[in-house]
């Protein structure tokens, strides 16, 4: 993609966007906001980052689309705890994705840099990472424990670990990791241990704001803590319980990327 004009690259970049958007719409793992906005950050970070990281995202989309669809009968007892399903919206779209747009935009306005990249596969890691260990930790056939406290609490409670989901989120980072050291220039193994590092930072703190600051309601009539509101999927009302009302899951993956991809970055400089 590097050969054509920017104007050109951008274009493909959209058309390769649009229709990654409108086959994970056909697949149902995005509704029709999610692949607008796919669209969007598919025309970004195809069109002004190249093949590596459309490759990084796509492995991403694929591999937690598809995790997420691994033993369904088993999730479906979880799966109002969570704020939304295995649909994603826009919102969680740009959640995942928003930052490695971002990082696309000042890949192209400083091209030769290569901190936007070690950056990006940081934030990619870090939501490969969060969503592996959320998909595959809440199969562990023991207690999660709450990464602030310590608490034993219901599988699938925001903040709340395993040992199966650590081992899943380092899977996840890793895979995105080797992929980010084969794709740059420079050793494989050097940057494939920077990205699994920062991304694993990323999903960390991830559970530490799920844990401490991040909104989560209650409904009365399940008795049951959730990320659901205003409506529990049960169809009642929730109640604010804890932590801020403006920190939705949204927002905590946004901003765990954005810690994934600095430690990415951070630790990249001290070893250069």
């Amino acid at each position: 993609m590097a050969s054509f004009s920017p104007t050109v690259q951008l274009t493909l970049g959209f058309v390769l966007g649009a229709l990654v958007g409108l086959l994970a719409n056909k697949a149902g793992a995005l509704n029709r906001s999610g692949s607008w906005a796919a669209a969007l950050v598919g025309a970004l970070i195809f069109g002004l980052g190249g093949l590596s990281w459309a490759a990084l995202l796509l492995t991403f989309f694929i591999s937690s689309s598809a995790l997420s669809r691994v033993f369904p009968r088993r999730k479906a007892a979880l799966s109002d705890k969570f704020a939304k399903g295995a649909r994603r919206d826009y919102a969680q779209v740009l959640a995942n994705g928003g930052l490695g747009a971002l990082l696309a935009v000042i890949h192209a306005l400083l091209p030769g840099q290569p901190w936007p990249f070690i950056a990006y596969a940081g934030a990619i890691a870090t939501v490969n990472a969060d969503t592996w260990a959320t998909e595959l930790g809440v199969l562990s056939p023991f207690s999660a424990r709450l990464i602030s406290t310590g608490k034993v609490v219901e599988q699938g409670t925001s903040g709340g670990i395993t040992l199966l989901g650590y081992l899943a989120s380092t899977a996840g980072a890793g895979l995105i990791g080797l992929e980010a050291g084969m794709l740059a220039d420079g050793s494989i193994f050097l940057l494939a241990g920077i990205v699994v590092l920062g991304g694993l930072s990323g999903a960390t703190f991830d559970s530490i704001l799920g844990a401490t600051l991040q909104a989560i309601y209650f409904c009365p009539a399940c008795r049951k803590e959730t990320e659901r509101h205003p409506l529990h999927g049960c169809g009642n009302k929730t109640s604010h319980r804890r932590g801020w009302r403006w920190l939705s899951n949204d927002w905590v993956n946004f901003i765990s990327s954005a810690v994934g991809a600095l430690v990415t970055v951070l630790i990249g400089a001290v070893l250069s």
